[in-house]
């Protein structure tokens, strides 16, 4: 069975399949998450499930009670909100958290990292019930210098175990933030570097400085390679902090939000143009969905079932994913509510879902 976990604007919302073509899927939600109802038609801008366990993450708003995580050990049955605050600012900080933004898994078992508006890394070590900010990080010299973009002040990438294609390692990590950029350590978060050097900044007086790049999302392909989709601008890299290599040439624009690389075929990848960064719409006004099959030297359409009418759903920095399968499901969620999926050896879209509020965060899985 296939599940695909898919955060809206308003509540969680799950789909399921179990045929192997993934054509036909059971949608249900949206999803209560607390028993007063306060979180459960509110924005879930992040979703994760762990590899290991199948734990499913939500980061939910909540009007009354503010942002928290939520919970499920069953595959969306039930919901739990740990008792305390999981995510939280220490008091020294001056700061309040705003909404979780990302969930990745490292390789210990219980370890989730959440990246999360204004911009911050926190660590779990208990499956994502209370979690500790990493201090290295918040305190780094530029922080003052990270002005919100567009979405908000978020980190919105976070990549364990990596920070070149040579391998990984449990010390290491690539976060990715708007704004500010690429940021990596060695040191498991002590001290971050940025990598950004080769990424425009086409919003700022310098073309290409040292940070400050509104970088929306960051993906690794199955060789260890980098690929930014980038505010104006798409990238590759072998290893950041040495610089990274346009790839944007055969796009119909430079501009959009998310990036997903195939599982298991180097080179391989996904991007959603948007026209620019003052018109988020389609370029043409028509869906469209852009495939590389050698690291992003050429690009193809790749819009087989998709709608041929106009259409003007965007798809943003987490709406889109893979369910890393032997033969791979991708999917993409849009601000018009509807999701696609493909499967690898097909290449044709099907839909999964219509007239959802609009699509901020999805996650696929086999189960």
């Amino acid at each position: 069975m296939y599940l695909l976990v898919i955060g809206t604007r308003k509540g969680l919302f799950t789909a399921t399949a179990a045929d192997g073509d993934r054509r036909t899927w059971h949608v249900r939600g949206p999803h209560r998450l607390d028993s007063e109802d306060y979180a459960n038609t509110a924005g879930v801008y992040a979703v994760g499930v762990d590899p290991r366990t199948r734990r499913i993450l939500a980061g939910a708003e909540s009007s009354h009670f503010g942002p928290s995580v939520w919970y499920s050990d069953d595959l969306g049955e039930s919901w739990n909100e740990p008792e305390r605050a999981p995510i939280a600012f220490p008091e020294d900080t001056d700061a309040s958290f705003a909404r979780a933004w990302q969930f990745a898994f490292g390789d210990d078992p219980g370890t989730v990292y959440a990246g999360v508006e204004p911009s911050a890394l926190f660590r779990s070590g208990d499956g994502g019930e209370s979690f500790e900010l990493v201090r290295g990080l918040w305190d780094h010299p530029h922080r003052g210098d990270w002005w919100p973009g567009a979405g908000g002040a978020a980190i919105h990438t976070v990549i364990p175990g990596r920070v070149s294609a040579e391998g990984t390692d449990p010390r290491a990590m690539t976060v990715a933030m708007s704004t500010g950029g690429v940021y990596q350590t060695r040191d498991g978060g002590a001290a971050w570097t940025p990598a950004n050097r080769g990424i425009s900044a086409v919003f700022l007086p310098e073309d290409a400085p040292e940070y400050g790049q509104c970088v929306h999302k960051v993906a690794v392909g199955s060789d260890g390679e980098f690929y930014a989709q980038n505010h104006h601008g798409v990238f590759r890299s072998s290893d950041p902090a040495a610089g990274w290599t346009s790839i944007a040439d055969g796009l119909p624009t430079d501009f959009g939000f998310s990036y997903v690389t195939h599982p298991h075929v180097p080179g391989t990848g996904y991007v959603f143009p948007v026209v620019s960064q003052v018109c988020h719409l389609p370029p043409d006004g028509h869906l469209a969905v852009y495939r590389t099959e050698d690291a992003g030297a050429t690009w193809r359409p790749s819009v087989e079932g998709l709608p041929a009418d106009p259409y003007y759903g965007i798809v943003l920095r987490d709406g889109a994913c893979t369910d890393g399968a032997d033969d791979p499901g991708f999917y993409f969620g849009t601000r018009s509510g509807d999701v696609f999926c493909t499967v690898d050896s097909s290449g044709e879209w099907s839909r999964v879902a219509a007239h959802l509020p609009d699509v901020l965060s999805l996650r696929a899985v086999e189960v």
